[in-house]
């Protein structure tokens, strides 16, 4: 007589901003209890996501580097940057499937929130109704961004817009001059274009740069004191000035 077989479960975790005690009760379960964890990395790096975990994880826990085929090599709106990143997806999906049927659980580590513009979230939508997956929710990178200038960043109606500076110069400007408040993520290369928008649009004056929101080295200035290039990790805010009692 065979036995029902449950297969193990995929656990997105979001890991908040960097910094360990601003993860999840949740969160900490999970990882301290991993069996199989997985997380993103560039080549030849231990991972920004592994990093923040250090001295957490269980003796003799397996760990399933996943190392991304391409990151600035290509441009985005290339046609092989879709078709490499989709195979490794895949890939990656196929890995953590065959875990699963295996029957262990699976944490991947997601830096972040793992449903806001993260890698994982192409994982999610291959596996679902494939095995069991479930997904833990992380204080963004934004949130702990405009929490650092110690000003809240919306009041009363405002409305909040987020961009990728990837964008286009015409787009971010438009975006900008009809926004309240402003969050400007993946600056990088893109630095002059946003601040060529920034000027265009008056709001220059308004904006803050913080680098590092919550880690040891975080650091918050105003953007027009910028000169030099930015980390990845890098956020542009302009607050919100709405009404308020």
């Amino acid at each position: 007589m065979t036995q029902d077989f449950t297969p193990g479960t995929v656990y997105g975790v979001g890991l908040g901003p960097g910094c360990q005690d601003l993860m999840s009760v949740r969160a900490d379960r999970l990882i301290r209890g991993a069996t199989h964890i997985a997380y993103f990395r560039k080549k030849g790096r231990k991972g920004h996501a592994r990093s923040i975990v250090e001295g957490l994880l269980a003796p003799g826990v397996v760990e399933m580097p996943m190392e991304y085929p391409v990151t600035t090599e290509i441009p985005f709106d290339d046609p092989r940057y879709n078709a490499l990143l989709s195979t490794f997806y895949s890939r990656c999906v196929a890995q953590l499937i065959e875990m699963s049927e295996a029957g262990g659980d699976v944490v991947v580590l997601c830096e972040g929130d793992p449903f806001f513009y993260g890698s994982f979230m192409h994982l999610y939508t291959r596996l679902l109704n494939r095995v069991p997956v479930s997904v833990v929710p992380g204080i963004t990178g934004m949130s702990a961004a405009w929490t650092a200038t110690g000003q809240p960043i919306t009041w009363g109606d405002d409305v909040l817009t987020v961009l990728m500076a990837t964008l286009p110069e015409a787009q971010l400007a438009e975006h900008i001059a009809q926004t309240d408040a402003l969050v400007v993520m993946k600056i990088g290369r893109n630095l002059d274009k946003l601040r060529r928008a920034l000027v265009h649009t008056e709001r220059e004056a308004d904006a803050w740069l913080i680098e590092y929101a919550a880690m040891t080295n975080q650091r918050v200035i105003p953007f027009s004191e910028v000169e030099e290039s930015v980390p990845y990790f890098s956020i542009v805010l302009i607050h919100g000035n709405g009404r308020r009692p």
